[in-house]
C-alpha cells in the first residue's frame, strides 16, 4: 500500500472528486431505501401482524385473488373450521372509510379492521372488548387528534377510543381496530359486504384441497402482500431505481480507476522492472479502492443518518440497519467489483516497456 498512499496524497483532487461521487450515491441510495422501506410499512405492517400460518382470500374467477375485493361467505369459513388440521380461524374484516373525532367535521381516511378480540399480535391487542369501542393505531390518534377516552365517528356513529396502540397501516391508511360484530355494520355503510376479508389460519390442513372446495386461496403472510396492488407497483418501482444507483455505482468506480490505472502504466511497468509481483501490485490497486470507497461511504452514511432523522418527522422513512449497513456494504463490494476490471493494465504491464524495448 505504499505507492498507493502516495498517490492518495499526490493525486488527492482526484481522489476526493471519485469519493464525492460514492458519497452521493450512498446518500441517493440510503434515502431511496429508506424511503422505500417507510412507503412499504405504511401498506403491510397491519397484514403482517395477521395472526395464523396463512392468510385465505377469495380466489376470483378471473384474476389473481386481491385484499381490495376478496369476501369470504360464511360457507366457506365454515368449510375451513371443519377441515381436518386446522386449529384455528381468525375472520378478518378490513375496509376503507373516513372518520373524524366527535364534534369535528375534519375526515380521515382509515382502515377498519374487525376481528376477534385476544388474537396474536398487536393488531389483536388492539381490538377493543365492547361493540361502542374502537382501538387507534398511534397513527389514527395522532391524525384525528384524538387520546383514550375519546371519542370518533364512523359512518355517522360514535366510538369511544378503548386504547392507542402500535404504529399499524394498511394500504397507507392507518388502522382502526372494530369488534368482529360491530365490523360488518360499519363495513355495509361503506358500501362493503359486511363478510369478513380474509382468514387467518393455523395448523397443517390440506391447503390445496380446501381452497379448492371453498373457491379460495391459502397464501403465507409475506407472499399474501402481493395481492395489494399499490405495494407491488411502488416497490417495484423503487427498487428498480435502487438497483439502478447500485450499478451505476460499480460502473462509476471502475470507469474512474480504469482511466486511472491506464495512466500510470508506465509506473507500472516501472514497478514491475524492480521485482514487485503482480499480486503485490493487484492488492495496492484493490486496496487503494477500498480505502475511497470507505472513506465515501462514510460521509454518505453520517448524510444518510442526518437527514434521515429529520426526514422520519415529515416523510414516510425508516432508518435502521436495513436501509442503511446493507446498501452501503452492497456499494461496497460492487465498487471493489468495478475497481476490479480495472487491474487489467496492472495484470499485462510488461516490464521491459520500463526498459525501453519498445524503442
Amino acid at each position: 500500500m505504499f505507492v498507493a498512499w502516495r498517490e492518495l496524497r499526490f493525486a488527492r483532487g482526484r481522489f476526493l472528486l471519485i469519493g464525492a461521487v460514492v458519497a452521493l450515491i450512498t446518500l441517493l441510495v440510503g434515502f431511496l431505501t429508506g424511503l422505500a422501506g417507510g412507503l412499504a410499512s405504511q401498506n403491510i405492517s397491519a397484514v403482517l401482524e395477521l395472526p395464523g400460518d396463512r392468510v385465505v382470500l377469495q380466489q376470483p374467477a378471473n384474476g389473481d385473488a386481491k385484499f381490495a375485493t376478496s369476501s369470504i361467505s360464511p360457507e366457506a369459513v365454515g368449510t375451513w373450521q371443519r377441515a381436518g388440521g386446522v386449529e384455528s380461524v381468525v375472520p378478518v374484516g378490513i375496509a376503507q372509510a373516513r372518520v373524524s373525532s366527535a364534534g369535528t367535521d375534519d375526515r380521515v381516511g382509515v382502515a377498519l379492521v374487525g376481528m376477534p378480540g385476544g388474537s396474536a399480535g398487536s393488531l389483536g391487542d388492539l381490538v377493543p372488548g365492547a361493540d361502542d369501542q374502537v382501538g387507534l393505531s398511534s397513527g389514527a390518534a395522532e391524525k384525528l387528534g384524538v387520546r383514550v377516552g375519546g371519542k370518533v365517528t364512523i359512518t355517522g356513529r360514535d366510538f369511544t377510543v378503548a386504547s392507542v396502540g402500535d404504529d399499524l397501516w394498511y394500504s397507507h391508511s392507518p388502522v382502526i381496530a372494530m369488534t368482529e360484530t360491530a365490523w360488518p355494520a360499519a363495513s355495509q355503510r361503506v358500501g362493503g359486504t359486511g363478510r369478513p376479508t380474509a382468514l387467518a389460519v393455523s395448523g397443517h390442513p390440506d391447503w390445496g384441497a380446501v381452497s379448492a372446495d371453498t373457491g379460495t386461496v391459502a397464501k403465507s403472510r409475506w407472499l399474501s402482500l402481493t395481492a395489494l396492488e399499490a405495494f407491488m407497483s411502488e416497490i417495484g418501482s423503487l427498487g428498480l431505481m435502487i438497483v439502478m444507483l447500485f450499478g451505476i455505482s460499480a460502473l462509476v468506480v471502475g470507469a474512474f480507476f480504469t482511466v486511472w490505472t491506464m495512466q500510470r502504466a508506465s509506473d507500472i511497468a516501472v514497478l514491475k522492472a524492480l521485482g514487485a509481483t503482480t499480486g503485490s501490485l493487484t492488492r495496492d490497486a484493490l486496496g487503494q479502492a477500498a480505502v475511497v470507497l470507505a472513506a465515501g461511504i462514510a460521509a454518505g452514511l453520517v448524510l444518510v443518518l442526518g437527514l434521515g432523522a429529520l426526514a422520519e418527522t415529515r416523510l414516510p422513512f425508516i432508518v435502521s440497519p436495513l436501509t442503511t449497513v446493507v446498501p452501503a456494504v452492497a456499494i461496497a463490494l460492487l465498487g471493489l467489483a468495478g475497481a476490479a476490471f480495472a487491474l487489467r493494465t496492472v495484470t499485462t504491464a510488461d516490464p521491459l516497456t520500463a526498459l525501453g524495448s519498445n524503442r
